[in-house]
């Protein structure tokens, strides 16, 4: 395109280049990177590739991560918990191509600080063909986190289970190491913590869409609006419940319990 916004005419050696070029580009990236239809390719998906959660979650207040490896009930935890941190509008990253999967900064750390505001403005700025557009997509996007929470709920609430039975257990195991001990613990630690984390970002995706639909009331009144506070609320009792209905273990070194 032009400055003025007019498409540029190539003919000639140069078009034929020019169409060239881009080509090449695809396939040498698409080869090295994309699967099909832009899908991460396989062999750049590893079982353990959102182990960095757990890490970051104890690292971000000073404690260490366990070294112990991830049961399947804690790999899918970690998995299922990615999509539920990252900020809302967010493309999932593992999903695309190879090098935009970016780590995220635990909240209890994170800088800038979160912005409630910053979702709904989002939403208004960009090209809708109505206003009730803008309301069916932000109605999509808090179901698409209800449903992506349940499964979540179900495995994070065993894995804590497990974690009650594994700290019972501790005292009666002979010849444990205080290594293992640490270990042990620091797994405790470590899963708790991330439920906390999710619970946080579900507080924070919540209050981002009650935001977001009060500007589109203010703006755009529309019946439609009833729906989406319905969900919004569900959301918000949701992350409510979550501590609740998945309490973590007590370490015997301590409970770790982190806020807001």
């Amino acid at each position: 395109m032009s400055a003025v916004g007019r498409p540029v005419l190539i003919r000639g050696r140069a078009a034929r280049t020019g169409l060239l070029l881009p080509t090449l580009a695809a396939l040498v990236l698409g080869g090295c990177a994309g699967g099909d239809f832009g899908r991460t390719r396989r062999d750049f998906v590893t079982d353990d590739m959102h182990r960095w959660i757990g890490a970051e979650a104890t690292g971000s207040i000073g404690l260490k991560a366990s070294a112990f490896q991830l049961t399947d009930q804690e790999r899918n935890m970690r998995d299922m918990a990615y999509p539920l941190i990252e900020a809302p509008h967010a493309r999932p990253a593992w999903k695309s191509v190879f090098g935009d999967y970016q780590p995220i900064a635990a909240p209890w750390r994170q800088q800038p600080p979160f912005d409630r505001t910053a979702y709904g403005k989002l939403l208004i700025d960009e090209p809708h063909r109505s206003h009730s557009s803008r309301y069916n997509e932000l109605i999509q996007d808090v179901r698409n986190d209800l449903t992506m929470f349940e499964p979540f709920q179900f495995t994070a609430a065993r894995v804590l289970e497990l974690d009650q039975k594994r700290n019972a257990s501790l005292k009666y195991i002979a010849d444990l190491s205080p290594g293992e001990r640490e270990d042990a613990v620091a797994r405790m630690e470590e899963n708790a913590l991330i439920v906390q984390w999710v619970q946080q970002c579900l507080r924070r995706r919540a209050s981002s869409y009650r935001w977001a639909l009060e500007r589109l009331v203010i703006m755009a009144p529309d019946g439609i609006a009833a729906d989406a506070d319905r969900l919004i609320g569900e959301l918000e009792l949701q992350a409510a419940n979550l501590g609740q209905s998945a309490k973590p273990a007590t370490p015997q070194s301590g409970a770790v319990v982190r806020k807001g």
